[in-house]
């Protein structure tokens, strides 16, 4: 169980998840979680929900914070964090904000706060997350580790070199709408030969989710697993060559291309 006090700045979806499976795991009791947001009747459903403290004034759930989590837009926050970094003075703040670089961070808080910038993605709602930690760090060692089981409990972890956070954005981070286009074009296809929409949709699910599980339980290339459901001159081959003579992965590669170049334009986008 975790001691220390916790304030989200942001009480969007993904404080709602982290906050939310904290609580499950009994990793913290809500008494000890604080979000701030403005949104008054947000906060009356996470008070409701959770029934953990709430606030609309960020500069008093910072000052009892052991811990801060930055889990506004990064608009918002380059609009508003005038009005609260001097309350930031000496704290460790985690940002899950893309887009809002290290050193952008380190520029708009005082000196002496412990930053780290992390990346969650969706599936974190789900306690399934991936969740990239930024390597260049202030945080000290007890404040890491607080950190890593906060994120431990909406999923899985991993740390990269923050020149990497961009391409983790572009697959993780952006991935689940890509799969989700993906689930529902499966769906249709399903539809379109007499299945029914919710079977179609629950037969799509259950494939993602049971292929992902194979790779990830076997360790085995997805080219080998893909080989193995294709069987000399049957029906799977028909598919992968339509799919190839599509332009297929060309296509994957391109959106995440194109997500990444958007998500470093963010980077210097400080309207």
């Amino acid at each position: 169980m975790i001691k220390s006090n916790i304030t989200f700045i942001g009480g969007g979806n993904m404080a709602y998840a982290i906050a939310k499976n904290m609580i499950a795991e009994k990793l913290s009791e809500p008494g000890s979680i604080t979000v701030s947001d403005p949104n008054k009747g947000r906060l009356k459903f996470l008070s409701k929900d959770l029934d953990v403290k709430t606030t609309s004034d960020n500069a008093s759930a910072i000052e009892s914070a052991d811990i801060i989590i930055l889990a506004v837009k990064p608009q918002v926050f380059r609009k508003e964090y005038q009005a609260f970094a001097d309350s930031m003075d000496d704290k460790c703040v985690v940002s899950i904000m893309a887009g809002v670089s290290l050193d952008e961070l380190e520029e708009a808080l005082p000196d002496s706060t412990r930053i780290l910038r992390t990346m969650p993605n969706m599936p974190a709602m789900v306690g399934e997350g991936m969740t990239a930690f930024c390597g260049r760090h202030k945080l000290k060692n007890d404040e890491i580790e607080l950190a890593e089981k906060i994120f431990s409990s909406v999923g899985k972890i991993f740390y990269v070199d923050e020149h990497l956070i961009d391409a983790v954005i572009g697959i993780t981070g952006s991935g689940p709408a890509y799969v989700f286009m993906f689930m529902e074009a499966l769906a249709d296809a399903g539809v379109l030969h007499g299945l029914p929409r919710e079977l179609a949709y629950e037969l799509s699910a259950q494939l993602l989710k049971g292929s992902a599980v194979s790779m990830q339980e076997t360790g085995l290339h997805p080219a080998e697993l893909k080989d193995r459901v294709c069987s000399p001159g049957g029906t799977t081959i028909e598919a992968v060559k339509s799919l190839e003579k599509s332009g297929f992965r060309g296509i994957v590669i391109e959106a995440v291309d194109q997500c990444v170049k958007k998500a470093k334009r963010m980077q210097d986008d400080r309207n």
